[in-house]
């Protein structure tokens, strides 16, 4: 982007603090900008046929929501809400649009990123397809740990519900449940209220790859 685009995408945004638990947007909404994250981190659901979250993915600092929806001037197919208090820059349609229009090398990296997000949600169809529920809850706490880190005491530093992790792993709450007493129980993990560390990466690494 040139510096007058630059300036001009700058001037548009708007800055604003989500508290955790708050929406940022809601499945079906029309959105009038994209979200752009400074702090903190968004949980992007969909609402299945059966009436459960399906969480798609966490989205972190300096990731984008709501572009597909902008671009293709579709309503969202996503809900965002904050998992964490977040800080977000808004930034109005108008801005990215011209822009897109004007500036091909951006197109190209909005592209880009749209693909990126594209080949993400085939990695998810392909993990419920193909992994048991046992081995994708293991893969999604060595995914917190790897893309959001540990605290100082070494737990996950994004603190996700019971529930919230069955929407991300496709199971009942309940079946989630089970399986975090067996991990805890074989000292793959340990937790402490709803914190969880991970305390041994390669059991649950084999776990995940079938050994």
């Amino acid at each position: 982007m040139s510096k007058e685009e630059l300036k001009k995408v700058s001037d548009s945004k708007v800055t604003k603090v989500i508290k955790k638990g708050e929406a940022i947007f809601d499945e079906g909404e029309k959105l009038n900008g994209v979200f752009c994250v400074r702090n903190g981190v968004s949980k992007l659901s969909k609402l299945s046929a059966n009436g459960k979250d399906q969480i798609v993915r966490l989205a972190s600092k300096g990731e984008v929501m709501g572009q597909r929806s902008v671009i293709s001037e579709e309503i969202s197919n996503l809900s965002a809400v904050a998992v964490s208090d977040m800080e977000v820059c808004f930034i109005p349609k108008e801005g990215i649009v011209d822009t897109l229009h004007s500036n091909p090398n951006f197109t190209v990296e909005v592209l880009r990123h749209m693909a990126h997000d594209l080949r993400e949600a085939d990695d998810v169809i392909v993990n419920m397809s193909q992994k048991t529920v046992k081995q994708r809850v293991a893969e999604a706490f060595l995914y917190l740990k790897n893309n959001f880190g540990e605290d100082k005491d070494g737990y996950l530093v994004v603190t996700l519900s019971r529930e919230d992790i069955a929407n991300v792993v496709g199971t009942a709450t309940e079946s989630c449940i089970r399986i975090i007493s067996e991990f805890k129980k074989n000292n793959y993990i340990r937790t402490s209220g709803k914190k969880i560390a991970v305390v041994d990466d390669k059991k649950l690494r084999d776990l995940v790859e079938g050994f």
